[in-house]
């Protein structure tokens, strides 16, 4: 994944509570392992109707929709399995955070390892960003920076929001775990050519 940047970014409301990772990616486009497409498949019970058609009611099929980053969403976003097409579909569509009062733990961490800032928010952050987007959806925009936790709402006030620090190391440097591990492996060499041999108790090496 790429470095983080901070930006500015419009934002789409979709305020339900209790969103589960069947409704954000359902089973059915589960059987891919590569990222690519599945942004079209976000939200797809809710986005389409039964003939594959855009249903024009839904938020994300609006005209004020396209080219928005950032979603604030109903409380307990990403509850249910522990699918990581989640975050990949969420990405897919162009979303960079999701703003919530809470998220699930899997979908939280799986969202981290994905580079998709789940940011916690108060409810009464919650609920002023929703009056905010319903004075003109689409328009109001939210400053995102993850080296201060900090989030600047429409009005020009920033909030803090908590982020576990070794996640916000690998999303700060665009690394995943395992490309975290793959960066110290020059250390970790360095350490075992100039570590002395040690003996066990048996006297062998």
């Amino acid at each position: 994944m790429d470095k983080f940047v901070p930006y500015q970014a419009r934002y789409a409301v979709l305020p339900v509570e209790n969103v589960d990772t069947d409704q954000i990616i359902p089973a059915r486009f589960l059987k891919t392992t590569n990222k690519a497409g599945l942004g079209d498949s976000l939200f797809a019970d809710w986005r389409y109707d039964n003939d594959g058609n855009p249903n024009p009611d839904f938020v994300l099929n609006q005209p004020f929709a396209k080219g928005v980053e950032v979603l604030v969403a109903g409380n307990n976003f990403g509850c249910g399995s522990s699918r990581e097409h989640a975050p990949w579909a969420l990405q897919g569509f162009g979303f960079k955070a999701v703003l919530s009062t809470y998220f699930a733990d899997i979908f939280q961490n799986n969202a981290l390892k994905n580079g998709v800032l789940p940011i916690v928010i108060p409810e009464n952050v919650y609920n002023y960003l929703v009056e905010e987007d319903a004075k003109n959806p689409g328009h109001a925009t939210v400053s995102v920076d993850l080296e201060n936790q900090s989030i600047t709402l429409p009005d020009g006030e920033s909030i803090n929001f908590p982020i576990e620090p070794f996640a916000k190391y690998c999303v700060l440097n665009g690394v995943d775990q395992l490309g975290f591990l793959a960066s110290a492996d020059a250390d970790v060499s360095q350490f075992e050519t100039a570590r002395a041999p040690r003996v066990n108790t048996m006297g062998l090496i």
